[in-house]
């Protein structure tokens, strides 16, 4: 039999690191807080890049590439920016067997040396907006790391626009934002709340920062992507202007937003179960498994068998889908099925001797994991019906899930008490002390403010002082 995971309720950490260890997605490096992405979980990422990158073209975006190392000075050009990132910096003052004249910091996110060359790149409004994203990796030192969620080195894009007006980049900033809520519920099948971050939030150095927030199966918060308008604020650290309608200097209004690898991980703890890895088939790797049952069969049985196998995996390749044929004699057909829910192929098929002398096949989805009986003639429709049924579900559960653990909560002792209870929805007077005593007396933290929850004034839980409305507050990665 194929590895049993840890189960969820015998602790969530531990079954989820077995999960992506065991599912052959991603391995321990020896370099501290480092993590190895294996050819099964690098699959799923690829299947991200290639919808996301799609998208942002749509939009009129490039792609660009920028130095990994960045000069000391240009991180301290902007005040607020290095002090947010000053503890987790890694920096490179030896090269080449010398001391560096200036030390180099590894890229822990690149609007300092993006800017350097828009403010080379930008001299007219004929020039904007200047839409550009990298696809990259940063480094950002982490004390405490699990895999795909929090690593010292990670994947990710980084978008990176220019424009003539506030308004403009405001309406980019949140343009992103709903790209990133579109991919998380249509593509990961993970419902989202989209909304603005506290100020104790925001990104160091924007004027605003926005973000999708998805519930995981243990009810703890994911930050799965952010939006932030940056304001003026880097353009006037580097001088990055443009010639106006109006013939004068002004200075540019910049946005910056990303995802990365971490969604990987919000896609394990969304979906997948005791029994292994569960993808969503438009991000899936590996659409359908056939598992060809010989057992007892004849020489010229085995081989009827084979023939159609190949035959119909011929046939559901033609739809466009990603099919394996395993026909490994050295394993068993329950040891194979077992492999395949672990490592997430979305739909067995199984095929023998009584199977084709009935013309039918069993196919087998990966989430209700309930046999069904097809006639092999409706097999490549029945696939891609079940596929489209099984993203629904998969979408359809969680998000049911968020909204019997979302509560709206009216007092300090009521927070208190619901703090392991999933979302909660609090008035709060936006005090960022308030904010910081909650976090120290109970773990919770704002996550944000959805546009899609109702504002009506109120009390905050802990003060009793007048509240714009609701944020949602929640234990989090």
């Amino acid at each position: 039999m194929a590895e049993k995971l840890a189960p969820r309720e015998k602790g969530f950490s531990e079954w989820y690191v077995d999960l992506v260890q065991k599912a052959k997605l991603a391995d321990y490096s020896d370099v501290k807080g480092c993590m190895v992405i294996r050819p099964n979980g690098y699959a799923i990422w690829e299947n991200m890049q290639r919808v996301l990158d799609k998208m942002f073209k749509d939009l009129g975006h490039k792609n660009a590439y920028f130095p990994l190392l960045i000069p000391e000075s240009y991180l301290k050009k902007e005040a607020e920016h290095v002090e947010g990132f000053n503890p987790q910096l890694a920096v490179v003052t030896h090269a080449g067997g010398s001391k560096l004249e200036e030390p180099y910091v590894i890229r822990p996110t690149s609007e300092t040396i993006i800017n350097r060359s828009f403010s080379k790149w930008i001299q007219s409004y004929r020039d904007l907006p200047l839409l550009i994203n990298q696809w990259a990796n940063v480094m950002r030192w982490e004390m405490r790391t699990r895999l795909f969620l929090r690593t010292t080195e990670f994947l990710w894009q980084e978008g990176h626009t220019c424009h003539e007006t506030e308004a403009d980049a405001e309406k980019e900033t949140l343009q992103m934002l709903e790209v990133y809520r579109t991919f998380a519920e249509d593509y990961m099948a993970m419902p989202v709340m989209t909304g603005r971050k506290s100020e104790s939030e925001r990104f160091a150095g924007a004027l605003r920062t926005y973000s999708i927030e998805a519930m995981m199966q243990d009810k703890k918060a994911l930050q799965a992507g952010t939006s932030h308008n940056l304001g003026q604020n880097f353009a006037k650290a580097f001088d990055t202007t443009f010639q106006g309608r109006d013939g004068k200097q002004h200075h540019v209004w910049q946005t910056s937003w990303g995802v990365s690898t971490r969604l990987i991980g919000g896609l394990i703890m969304t979906h997948s179960d005791d029994a292994g890895l569960i993808v969503p088939p438009k991000l899936a790797p590996v659409h359908v498994v056939i598992i060809p049952i010989s057992g007892k069969a004849s020489d010229a049985e085995k081989t009827q068998v084979l023939e159609k196998t190949h035959a119909l995996a011929a046939d559901l390749k033609k739809a466009g889908l990603s099919v394996v044929v395993d026909d490994d004699d050295t394993k068993s057909p329950g040891f194979k099925y077992n492999e395949h829910e672990l490592t997430g192929t979305c739909l067995r098929v199984e095929l023998g001797p009584k199977d084709l002398a009935k013309g039918t096949c069993v196919m087998v989805r990966r989430d209700a994991r309930q046999k069904e009986f097809i006639p092999l003639e409706q097999a490549v429709a029945k696939a891609q019906e079940m596929l489209d049924a099984m993203q629904k579900g998969l979408f359809d559960k969680a998000k049911a899930f968020r909204e019997a653990n979302t509560f709206e909560v009216n007092s300090y002792e009521e927070m208190k008490e619901k703090a392991d209870a999933g979302f909660l929805l609090a008035h709060w007077n936006l005090d960022p002390k308030v904010e910081a005593r909650i976090k120290e007396e109970t773990g919770l933290t704002t996550r944000n403010r959805p546009f899609a929850l109702p504002q009506e004034p109120g009390k905050c839980v802990v003060t009793g002082e007048p509240s714009p409305g609701r944020i949602v507050f929640s234990k989090a990665y």
